[in-house]
């Protein structure tokens, strides 16, 4: 008889874990990967350390995200696009570079931006010497409302991240910049 796979999932883990305690189980995992080759794949540590990772980026862009959308009513992802736009040097990045920064693709992030521009957060501007290079923009109410947003999503992220020691965090987002540096 063939053998069933189980899912590992954080909600049948949550009868023993919290959910925050459960992002902090699969930092954990990050590091105790074993790099001996599992005879079953499908039992592989690396698939279930990859699992929980995306499940708890689910659950947080899902709660976050929600919190967001009733507070200010912004979708985490226009807070995402403002907040790349803020940061970056005039306030103003290509589309391509937005959509690989967002993960979209180029078609994507036009259809985003253009829902953005509709509501009056972003304007799109182009390059001088080539019109075919199309730039986004954030306008004084995206930056306003962008303000706004971050502040309530600091405090979510305050709340979720509690458990957490300073020294968790730092190793956190070491891996996470190790990680995102690998794709």
């Amino acid at each position: 008889m063939p053998r069933r796979a189980t899912a590992f999932s954080l909600e049948s883990h949550a009868e023993s874990h919290t959910s925050d305690s459960a992002i902090a189980d699969w930092t954990t995992v990050l590091v105790r990967i074993p790099r001996v080759p599992s005879s079953d794949p499908i039992s592989h540590p690396l698939i279930t350390t990859f699992g929980r990772l995306s499940e708890a980026h689910s659950h947080l862009e899902r709660r976050l995200g929600t919190a967001m959308l009733k507070e200010v009513g912004l979708p985490h992802v226009w807070f995402e696009v403002l907040l790349r736009l803020a940061r970056a040097e005039e306030g103003q990045l290509t589309m391509s570079t937005l959509a690989e920064q967002i993960a979209l693709t180029t078609g994507g992030v036009t259809r985003l931006i253009d829902r953005i521009q509709a509501a009056g957060y972003v304007e799109r501007c182009y390059c001088a010497k080539d019109r075919r290079i199309a730039y986004a923009a954030i306008t004084d109410a995206g930056h306003d409302i962008l303000t706004r947003a971050a502040a309530g999503h600091l405090r979510q992220l305050r709340d979720t991240f509690a458990p957490f020691s300073e020294d968790d965090l730092t190793t956190l987002d070491h891996l996470l910049d190790r990680l995102r540096s690998t794709t």
